[in-house]
């Protein structure tokens, strides 16, 4: 007879005459029975949180700049190694026509006159260089060849050659900036690997937040929809039951209400999950038509983090440290670039080689004749009125501030740390709990259910126990999101992953690779 009644009820439903009321709440379940439009080109697509974050890693838009951002860095190293290496260079100047007139002073008597110039010039030359890192000079080897072909006063040709010659320039007292760089460019490759690591880990957090939201919200439609469906059975039972006497008119009231108000929730639930859908599928670059089902997976791994441990790891893993060294290193090189730019200035130059002109070619290089040239030129201040020795103590004064910073920002980061372990092991209890009462409050509600069929409990009852479980459906998922977002963010700031206790790490080569098959 209840079932019956309850057929009935769903079908007056559909015909819109329950009371004006229900006229709207019929239609609003029927056009929310699934979360996409009745499109057979759309695709759906289950996914658990491991297949997600792996989806995030490989085509997320976050992941694709960490990559790119990884490989300029990648090139900047590679050009600072190639600036140690000897440089091979070919230069010349060729067909260079000179025909004007110039003014020219006769020595003896001092007289100025202009004389008519017309040459024509060619010149090649090969030279091979090599920076000196640790004395910051710069040591060349060249050859050379000059042809001067003379068209006035008469016509002539001579040659120059330089066969070979060595040269070395040694600034003296300088600022050495490949001394520098050695000890910088290194550590600012590995950091760049780190922040890569690191940036992969915010992929996985972000991606975790857009995978638990959509799936709260996918949670709160499902529920939506069970719970108008359990309001129609309860209201065909208190339609029985007012005739038996068993229930007021006013409780009845209650369950139309609850209709109405749980029709209006599956409306709402319904745009939310649509709107998580779209978010969802717009960071892991899916199409439009692709609908994700998250798959819940209740299963909470068994992780012992102390924080002695996750300190190290943090320490010895992640970017802080190195950037802070990095910071250090840039301040001390200001310093000593200071103290080189405050007093004298010296450079030694020195020439050594072989030489020889002539008329034809292969007279320039017989009989070649030495070079050498030597020199030292210098500067001094006299006095600069305290310029250089400000730029000194400027110099100290910011290195003395980036030392205090880095001071604070490491208490801070252990406090970071400290504070992310403790809401780690609080939302593990915390999914303990929230389960427990998620089963509590299920079970309730189908003693509540059973209850109003029999008439032992009102209307209120049934509507209290419906709502302490759907609150219990949210709250533990809500402590699974937690969990999982404070674990992925102690993994970002340690890379080190808990659970396979493992460091964390990247093939860096292949991503080279791929930006150079």
């Amino acid at each position: 007879m209840t079932r019956e009644i309850f057929q009935n009820c769903r079908r007056i439903l559909r015909l819109g005459v329950l009371l004006g009321v229900l006229l709207a709440a019929r239609p609003a379940h029927a056009q929310h029975a699934t979360p996409a439009p009745a499109d057979s080109a759309r695709i759906r697509l289950p996914l658990t949180l491991e297949e997600t974050i792996r989806a995030a890693q490989e085509q997320s838009l976050d992941a694709m700049m960490a990559k790119y951002s990884f490989l300029s860095s990648y090139w900047s190293f590679r050009s600072f190694r190639a600036s140690r290496l000897p440089s091979l260079n070919i230069s010349g100047n060729l067909f260079a026509l000179d025909r004007s007139m110039g003014l020219i002073q006769d020595y003896d008597s001092g007289e100025l006159r202009y004389i008519e110039n017309y040459n024509l010039q060619n010149s090649i030359g090969l030279s091979i260089s090599q920076n000196i890192a640790l004395t910051g000079g710069t040591l060349q080897l060249y050859s050379s060849l000059n042809r001067l072909d003379q068209f006035s006063p008469q016509d002539a040709t001579s040659y120059y050659s330089q066969p070979l010659t060595l040269s070395y320039t040694q600034p003296l007292f300088a600022y050495n900036q490949f001394k520098w760089d050695k000890k910088i460019a290194p550590k600012e490759f590995e950091r760049a690997k780190r922040v890569y690591i690191e940036a992969m880990e915010q992929v996985t957090a972000k991606a975790v937040s857009y995978y638990f939201s959509l799936l709260l919200s996918k949670t709160s439609y499902e529920i939506a929809l069970k719970n108008y469906d359990n309001t129609c059975t309860l209201y065909a039972i208190a339609q029985e039951r007012i005739k038996l006497g068993t229930i007021t008119q006013d409780e009845l009231l209650q369950l139309q209400l609850r209709m109405l108000n749980d029709s209006l929730t599956i409306n709402t639930s319904s745009l939310q999950l649509r709107e998580q859908q779209i978010l969802f599928n717009s960071y892991l670059r899916y199409n439009d038509r692709v609908d994700v089902e998250p798959l819940l997976d209740r299963r909470i791994p068994v992780v012992d983090i102390d924080y002695v441990m996750v300190i190290e790891k943090a320490l010895e893993n992640s970017s802080f440290t190195i950037d802070n060294e990095i910071q250090m290193l840039t301040a001390e090189s200001e310093v000593a670039r200071a103290r080189a730019e405050r007093g004298a200035t010296a450079s030694f130059n020195a020439r050594f080689g072989l030489s020889q002109t002539g008329d034809k070619f292969r007279t320039a290089y017989s009989n070649l004749l030495d070079q050498e040239v030597i020199g030292l030129s210098f500067s001094i201040p006299i006095f600069d009125w305290g310029m250089g020795k400000g730029r000194v103590r400027m110099a100290r004064a910011r290195s003395e501030l980036v030392r205090s910073q880095i001071e604070q920002e490491e208490v801070d980061f252990r406090r970071e740390i400290y504070t992310l372990l403790e809401q780690f092991h609080n939302q593990r209890n915390q999914c303990a709990v929230a389960e427990r009462a998620l089963e509590v409050a299920e079970r309730r509600y189908s003693v509540a259910m059973e209850n109003f069929r029999q008439s032992k409990i009102s209307v209120s009852d049934m509507n209290i126990a419906q709502s302490e479980k759907d609150q219990a459906n949210q709250t533990f998922i809500t402590a699974l999101s937690d969990f999982w977002n404070c674990y992925y963010s102690l993994r970002a700031k340690t890379l080190y992953d808990f659970i396979t206790h493992t460091d964390i790490s990247a093939a860096f080569d292949n991503l080279i690779k791929e930006q150079n098959p």
